[in-house]
């Protein structure tokens, strides 16, 4: 009686431990499988804003377009993967890529000493800076005349890094510091409706905006905080990945699709 007893509990634990081990190596390549998704079937999850016109925003009928999406789209199919577009919080933008939610981020992202240090670039493709515009209506002319008011900027971006290691605007500025957004689109809402009096942004973003809200509106002022690069991030072990790309990017640009892409986003 006690040798069946016996031999029922060891059964016992020898089933839940087998079940355990199971469920762990099924958790464990679910967990696998999806980090390494974008290899498994040739997707790449490319990480935007899609707020960021003109490199990568949803249109009026909720599509995906933009310069850099239309870029990504056609490297990544001569790359021999297909781009799948992730909107995710540009703040956190570097999380992202490390846990593997995306994998890359491209969307007027700028190459910076301190980015550097966190993720590996492609070869830049696009040369851009750090502008600042106000209404028209305003008497400023240089970034020098907005001593004590307040600028906005969306945070956790380039701009916000010019203008704080910009040490002599950044004290100029009301309150010593911008006013942050989580989107372009909001700070240049309060702009419109005056709780701003400048908004520093990328050049490409802020003259497109310009250029489709009212170019009587509003004006660019004279100077900037710097010029910098667009380039793609990567993990800094994803080195095939970033090499392919490289070479779609500059077939693109010898064969005359670059600047068609270009030319439809910027002319």
């Amino acid at each position: 009686m006690k040798k069946n007893l016996l031999k029922k509990i060891l059964l016992s634990v020898v089933g839940v431990a087998a079940i355990s081990s199971l469920v762990a190596c099924t958790s464990n390549n679910k967990e696998d499988k999806s980090a390494n998704a974008a290899k498994d079937d040739n997707t790449v999850i490319v990480g935007f804003d899609n707020t960021f016109v003109p490199m990568g925003f949803l249109d009026e009928k909720n599509n995906i377009v933009g310069f850099d999406v239309d870029l990504a789209n056609e490297a990544f199919k001569r790359a021999g993967y297909k781009a799948k577009f992730e909107n995710i919080d540009w703040s956190m933008k570097e999380q992202a890529l490390d846990n593997k939610t995306v994998d890359c981020l491209w969307n007027g992202y700028s190459v910076t000493p301190e980015r550097e240090k966190k993720v590996a670039f492609s070869k830049p493709y696009l040369d851009n800076k750090q502008i600042a515009i106000t209404k028209s209506d305003e008497d400023f002319k240089n970034i020098t005349d907005l001593k004590d008011q307040a600028v906005g900027t969306q945070a956790a971006s380039s701009a916000l890094d010019a203008i704080e290691n910009d040490k002599e605007f950044l004290n100029m500025i009301k309150d010593k510091q911008a006013t942050t957004y989580d989107t372009y689109d909001k700070a240049l809402r309060d702009l419109e409706i005056g709780r701003t009096k400048a908004v520093v942004g990328d050049e490409v973003l802020l003259k497109y905006y310009i250029k489709q809200r009212d170019p009587n509106k509003y004006k660019v002022l004279e100077g900037d905080l710097g010029s910098e690069k667009y380039a793609v991030g990567f993990r800094k072990d994803d080195k095939e990945l970033r090499e392919k790309l490289d070479k779609a990017l500059d077939e693109m640009k010898k064969d005359g699709t670059f600047k068609k892409i270009e030319d439809k986003w910027f002319k």
